[in-house]
This record gives C-alpha cells, structure tokens and sequence, in this order.
C-alpha cells in the first residue's frame, strides 16, 4: 500500500474531513487494523490461561498443546463481541456498517445498533453485553465535515493510549478482511438499552424532578441526544421540551458543542419559556452545557463545580476529585474544603477514565463538557449528567445563577472564557514549542509567576489565574483559555494571548 493517510488518533478517537480523509477505504483500514489488535489481545490472553494453567498445577507442560485448543474456543466465546454504533452526521450509518463488515470478515460477532444512539449508551452496552469493545462512528462535537472512529474498551468507557497506539501501530499491516453482518444483530442490543434507561433512572432522582413546576429546555443540537433527556422526565408537573432533536447533518450551521456561540437558539427560548434551565447535549451526546435562567452560558467552570458540591453536600457522597489541565481552579478549592483527594490530568477524558478504573473518584470533568460520576460508567454522559445537573438545581430551590453566586461568596470569584483560532496541528505545536522556551515575565498587565507544561503552555499568575495555549488534538484549533478572578480580566489575558499566539 502506497500514498495512502496517515491515521493519527487524537484525544478521543480518530477523526478526518469526510471524502478528504475520512473515506470507506480508510475507515477499512482502521477496522482492520483494530481488529488486528483484537485478535492479537485474545491470543495474548489464550496464552497466559495456558500458562495460568500450568503455574497452579491443573495442566502439565507436556499437555499445553493438546488443550490450547480448548483454551482457545473459551477465550474467543468469552472474547468475540464487538458493539458498533453511529451518530447522525453524514454517512455514519454507511461508515457504521462497513466497520462491522471488516470486524465480520475477521470473525467476531456483531451488534449493531440500528439507528444512531447516544456513545454513552454504546459505551454501556460494551460493558453490559460483556464485549471486547466497541466502535462508535462519530466526530462528536467537531464541525459537520468531519467525522471520526472511537474506540471503547471492554470496561465500557473511551480506549486509553496504549490501546490507541497499539491500533494506530497496525494500520496496514493486512488488508481488510470484510464479511457479512446478520440483518437482526440490533437484537442483542435490546437488553442493553432497558438495562442503561433502568440505571439513569435508579442514578437520579426523577420524582422530584417531575415534580417541580418549573420549565425546562433541552437543546440536543440536532446530535444523537434527541429526545432522551425528555423522556425520563415526562409524566409529573415539569414542563419539559426539547429543541433541535432532529436529526441534521449540517447541526444548523454551528458545531454540536454546547459552548456560548453554538446555543443562541436555546438561549433565546429559556428565555421565550422563562425557563429555570436551559440543558445542551453535544453532537454524540457525552458532553453536556447549560444555559441559566437569565439566558446565559454557564461554563463547565461553574456546571462542575455546582455539582461536585451537590454530589458531596446534598448526596452525601465521598471519593477523590479530578479535572483535567483546563477545568477550574474551585474544583481545587471545593475538594481541599471537604478534605477529598484531588488529581490533574493532561487534556481528554481517558486520563479522567484511567483513574476511575483504578482510584474511588467522585467526579471527573474537562472543560469541555465530559463529566464522569461515581457509580456509573469511567465514561462521559451528556444523558445522565443533564438529569443530574437538573436533579442539583430542583434540591437547591434556586435558579443557576443565585447558585453561582453563592458559590462564588463561599469559595472565591472565578470567570473562565476560550478562543478558538484555526491553526493547522503541526503549526500549532511548533507555536507552543515556542511559547513554552520564551521567558514571559507579564501578560496583558499581569505579573507571570509560573509556567506549567503538563498539556501545552499554561501562565500562572499571584491570585490563581491563569492562560492556556493547546493545540487540539482532534481539528486544526489552537485553543486559547484563561480563568481569572474577574470578568474584566479574563478577557484581556485572553486578548493578550491570542495577540501572542498570532505573533509568535
């Protein structure tokens, strides 16, 4: 194979402009390639049964070939189902089942969803159905011309990077193999959706949201969400609707990311409705935003926040506390005041995910909208965290923004904003290698009291602001962000570093 794509997975899966990059034929190859790894993970784990086998004294040396066989057989049953699911951009379905085909062609059984569905509830059904793992075709919250190819791991939540570069390491090792998919593979699936609305509804508590008088707008953003949100709450006093839960390619002209430029529409009608909250699901619905009831953006630098301190005050539940390298200081604050462990990340939520499967975290949140919750999956949820979110404002008996501001009475006044410029990846990370061997004294004004690296280049400054500059490791951004103590300036460090970055 010649002048053939680069694969390069970013943080959450890999993903290229369709019919430039993202094509059938590439598509094959990164099935093929994690197939490759698949079989290649059975045969690792055929061999240490075997060698299991022999250290407890239940097989002989001398007999491990005349048994592999049956060890084989009961890996691969144990080892063999793949879950495939698809979002609602262009061609997904099409991409969805030529992935299973390749999958297929190289023997595991396939379950296929038969319509575009929400990645958490993909990520669930891994778990539940016991698979090897799953693929999600979709470019989540990327522009429309994008799509993408995420990896979910046999514990039901996103592949972390030794899987990811194991893959990425395979690609054109073999030639796709394609075979065909069984019609009524959707059917194995119906368990596993009951199963995943029967834990949201045990996770939340739904009769006392149903039971608020309040109105509430939900914003799918034409993605994958739909109406899920609103069919758990139907049915009680609340006046639920949901917005944009049609399926459009083109997402009506803005990306599927619920931040402040994308959710004018939803802004417009909490306030039409005089609704209590406005909730946003990204395009493959494990992201979530929200809007308040004066019709403002509310950044995950608040969301989280609010609901760590519902989760430990009103829930009354412990573990550790992590965000990632652009998520809030108060997080910090929250987690020293209620004496909980307390990690950073890099950027993405496998960092967050890792440490779900090994620590007893609480919560998990970037800045983009992927919050993970104690007692559910090591996996973002646009669904669940909505409800939950929803389930913090009806206990609280407040609107959103009364919460944040005693919030901010309680543990310090913080403002987060971003820009996004559009620069090219390569061109992005030799801007940061800049950056980082520049000696910045001061910024915007403001005194530089510190420089962390962990993920891109962050300035520190004496009252615990900050400035961040990261290349996106998924679309051709270079991501500008600051929290600092007030509005005024958050707005001028961000000025200054876009001004910065465009200079250097």
């Amino acid at each position: 194979m010649t002048n053939l794509a680069p694969i390069k997975f970013g943080t959450d899966g890999w993903r290229a402009v369709i019919a430039a990059d993202y094509t059938f034929a590439n598509v094959e190859r990164v099935a093929q390639a994690y197939a490759d790894y698949l079989k290649a993970t059975i045969e690792h784990k055929e061999k240490f049964h075997l060698e299991h086998l022999v250290d407890v004294g239940q097989l002989r040396k001398d007999e491990t070939q005349l048994f592999s066989n049956v060890v084989k057989k009961a890996v691969a049953s144990a080892f063999q189902l793949e879950i495939i699911g698809f979002d609602r951009r262009f061609l997904s379905e099409a991409f969805a089942q030529r992935s299973a085909e390749v999958l297929a062609g190289n023997g595991f059984r396939i379950a296929l969803f038969s319509e575009a569905a929400p990645t958490p509830l993909i990520s669930w059904a891994v778990k539940y159905l016991g698979a090897s793992g799953g693929v999600v075709i979709t470019a989540s919250h990327n522009p429309p011309e994008f799509n993408g190819f995420k990896i979910k791991a046999w514990w039901g939540g996103s592949a972390d990077s030794d899987i990811t570069s194991a893959v990425e390491a395979l690609v054109d090792r073999n030639d796709p193999k394609r075979g065909a998919v069984s019609n009524d593979t959707h059917q194995l699936l119906e368990p596993a959706i009951e199963s995943y609305r029967a834990q949201i509804a045990s996770y939340v508590d739904l009769d006392r949201i149903r039971g608020s008088e309040a109105t509430v707008v939900v914003d799918s953003m034409h993605g994958t969400g739909s109406t899920w949100v609103e069919s758990f709450l139907t049915g009680g006093k609340l006046n639920i609707e949901t917005i944009r839960g049609q399926r459009d390619p083109l997402f009506g002209g803005v990306n599927p990311e619920p931040i402040d430029r994308n959710l004018a529409a939803l802004k417009q009608r909490v306030i039409e409705s005089g609704a209590l909250v406005g909730l946003a699901t990204d395009g493959d619905a494990d992201r979530v935003g929200a809007v308040n009831e004066l019709g403002e953006t509310m950044t995950m630098h608040a969301v989280v926040p609010l609901m760590l301190l519902h989760l430990v005050r009103e829930r009354k539940m412990t573990g550790a506390v992590v965000r990632t390298f652009s998520q809030s200081v108060l997080l910090k604050r929250i987690a020293a005041a209620h004496n909980l462990k307390f990690y950073e990340t890099p950027i993405g939520f496998k960092y967050i995910a890792e440490l779900m499967l090994k620590d007893d975290i609480l919560i998990g949140a970037e800045e983009s909208g992927g919050i993970g919750v104690k007692g559910h999956l090591p996996e973002r949820d646009g669904i669940l965290n909505s409800l939950l979110f929803l389930e913090a404002i009806i206990s609280a008996g407040k609107p959103p923004s009364e919460m944040l501001q005693d919030l901010h009475r309680e543990f310090g006044e913080f403002h987060f904003g971003r820009k996004d410029l559009h620069v090219e990846p390569a061109a992005g990370l030799k801007l940061l290698e800049k950056l980082r061997k520049l000696m910045i004294d001061s910024i915007g004004g403001y005194g530089v009291v510190g420089v962390e690296t962990m993920d891109g280049t962050k300035l520190l400054f004496d009252d615990e602001s900050w400035l961040l500059f990261r290349q996106s490791g998924t679309e051709p951004v270079l991501r500008v962000y600051s929290e600092a103590t007030s509005v005024s300036k958050m707005n001028a460090l961000l000025a200054a570093g876009e001004e910065l970055a465009r200079a250097t």
